[in-house]
């Protein structure tokens, strides 16, 4: 982590994890079947999942198969959210936090691709990995915390807005529905503890 980004942390230190857990749990009691929202926390959870997988590797290889991973689903999620619902976002009145969202996933894309390049048996690999997934869970907080249930609330075609994130969705990373255990889906969160999403204290 560079001077520029531990300065950062010591003035907007990260929220707790109760808080990001109940604005998961609102989020969660705002959707309506499989709709967006449902599909997006589901992506959420699977992203947290990798990054923990990330962290629990000790061995450079597994550490690149990890990170190709987390790589799939966080590069398809990011791209139905900026294709479909954000610009959504910015159509109910919400154009700051549409572009604020835009800022944060692309600085993440970047993020991820200076980690590419980056040796995985080193700390430094290590320390960027743990500034992204510093970044994206807070950026996760952001959206189910209120930007996604603004979006629910306030955008009227929310049937349109289900079927074009799946559509995105799956263009990039494959079949969200699918539970294969292939590299290209991954299972609803019905299917994944929970508990795995979080690191043990």
């Amino acid at each position: 982590m560079s001077i520029i980004d531990k300065a950062i942390a010591a003035i907007t230190p990260p929220e707790s994890d109760e808080a990001r857990a109940e604005a998961t749990r609102k989020a969660r009691a705002a959707t309506q079947g499989r709709d967006w929202l449902a599909l997006a926390l589901d992506h959420h959870d699977q992203i947290r999942i990798e990054f923990e997988a990330c962290r629990a590797a000790t061995a450079a290889q597994d550490r690149l198969a990890a990170m190709k991973r987390l790589a799939l689903v966080l590069n398809g999620h990011a791209l139905a959210e900026e294709v479909v619902l954000y610009p959504a976002l910015a159509k109910s009145g919400e154009k700051g936090h549409a572009g604020l969202a835009y800022t944060e996933q692309t600085t993440a894309k970047m993020q991820m691709a200076e980690l590419e390049r980056i040796d995985p048996a080193s700390d430094s690999w290590v320390d960027k990995l743990e500034h992204i997934r510093g970044a994206v869970i807070h950026h996760i907080f952001e959206e189910e915390g209120a930007w996604f249930l603004e979006l629910k609330r306030d955008y009227d075609d929310q049937a349109f807005l289900t079927r074009r994130f799946r559509e995105e969705y799956e263009r990039y990373a494959g079949d969200a529905r699918a539970g294969s255990g292939d590299v290209r889906s991954f299972a609803p969160t019905s299917e994944v503890d929970p508990s795995e999403a979080r690191p043990a204290s």
